[in-house]
């Protein structure tokens, strides 16, 4: 009966996260369309979209604190009804203002669905389980926005981007009903633990944010992550329109691959990294191989369109070794802490988002439209984040060490709601 409620649990919070990814990434699937409808630059565009992630980022620390004492259930049905509603609430408005407030909506619920499932993915299942089973929820991210993207993006097409708003809003209200129907969470340390919430929050937050190794980490992902935030989620698609003249329709199929990448590349760098019980070589290897793809993509003149979707495919695949700093950051710590120790780390890899989404736009503007120079800050970051991680030593808390804890799925105590 345990095990059976780690894979609802472990289904159920993948499902949300694949929901939110896609509401992330919606946007820029329709993105001339948004910005004629709300009379709005690329910059101003940007702004908007990139919203989501102003509410997104800073609540990280929040949700992580909140899974550590509370466990997951409650958040990810709270979660999942707010990213419901503000992804119908974009859909319905004609009001700009009431749209961007949609849009924060949509960034305060999906802000529950990464950490949670993770969280989820710690106390059900083994330590040694932790890298492959949570780039198996990562991929499933990537691969429902590979699949979703190029078919809302033709749905949107003959449909118009409303309409489609509106279902994938439908969609995630049923996520939200399946996660109050039969989601079960377990126990954490904290949730037993005789201490006051104020000295929960006070000692976990001093225990994470005085641990400089977290915030080494968290700022490697947060330079990892950066090629999704900008390229796949937001401006590949414009980039590959404007510097290599592909259509619209073709400019969806090839960033959808990043996200096929990725997905398998998130699995096979979580196996690899168990295999070998090491995580650093693992994703120093594949971030370097991850910027030498963009630097192909970016600066080579490429009219093919299927040397384009193979580099594109490579560049995601081997960015998909990224998930492995939450391994790395969570391993460093006591098992009381993981929902505080990887939210911190998400929270910061989102937060490029905050920056460099409207930075992107802003020196394409400034540049007429020259998203060459404006997506430079791709290999840079990524050859920020290979700097850091030569001088950064492997560490792992003997509560994640293979055999440290008897996992939910083998019986541990679960709380029934």
């Amino acid at each position: 009966m345990a095990a059976r409620g780690a894979w609802i649990a472990l289904t159920v919070a993948t499902s949300f996260f694949v929901f939110e990814f896609v509401a992330r990434v919606e946007p820029s699937l329709a993105a001339p369309e948004i910005a004629a409808f709300y009379h709005l630059s690329n910059a101003g565009f940007g702004t908007l979209a990139s919203l989501f992630f102003w509410i997104y980022a800073p609540m990280q620390i929040l949700v992580g604190l909140l899974l550590d004492r509370f466990g997951a259930r409650r958040f990810v049905i709270l979660g999942s009804c707010c990213c419901a509603l503000g992804v119908t609430a974009f859909a319905w408005t004609r009001t700009l203002d009431i749209g961007a407030a949609g849009r924060v909506l949509t960034g305060f619920g999906a802000s529950f669905a990464f950490v949670s499932a993770l969280y989820l993915v710690n106390h059900w299942f083994a330590p040694e389980r932790f890298a492959v089973l949570s780039g198996t929820v990562n991929a499933a991210g990537m691969v429902g926005t590979a699949i979703g993207a190029p078919l809302l993006g033709a749905a949107i097409s003959s449909a118009g981007w409303r309409a489609i708003f509106f279902a994938t809003g439908a969609a995630g209200f049923l996520i939200f009903l399946a996660a109050a129907s039969f989601l079960r969470t377990v126990k954490s340390p904290a949730t037993v633990a005789t201490s006051t919430p104020v000295e929960h929050v006070r000692d976990s937050l001093s225990a994470v944010l005085s641990n400089g190794r977290v915030w080494v980490l968290a700022v490697v992902g947060l330079l990892c992550y950066m090629p999704i935030n900008v390229y796949a989620v937001l401006w590949g698609g414009s980039e590959l329109m404007t510097d290599h003249g592909v259509s619209q329709a073709s400019a969806d199929v090839l960033v959808s691959l990043v996200f096929w990448g990725m997905a398998m590349g998130s699995i096979a760098g979580g196996w690899i990294a168990d295999a070998l019980d090491h995580r650093k070589g693992v994703l120093l290897v594949g971030t370097v191989l991850t910027g030498l793809a963009y630097c192909a993509v970016l600066y080579r003149p490429i009219g093919n369109e299927w040397a384009l979707g193979t580099l594109l495919f490579l560049a995601g695949f081997f960015n998909g070794t990224q998930m492995l700093t939450f391994a790395m950051a969570k391993e460093g710590e006591s098992n009381a802490l993981v929902g505080t120790v990887v939210a911190f780390v998400n929270m910061l890899g989102i937060a490029g988002a905050l920056i460099f989404q409207p930075l992107v736009g802003l020196i394409a503007d400034a540049t007429g439209g020259d998203f060459r120079i404006a997506l430079t800050t791709i290999p840079a970051c990524l050859g920020a984040a290979v700097l850091i991680l030569l001088f950064l030593p492997e560490y792992r808390h003997p509560d994640h060490r293979p055999g440290a804890r008897i996992p939910a799925e083998a019986g541990a105590p679960q709380e029934s709601a």
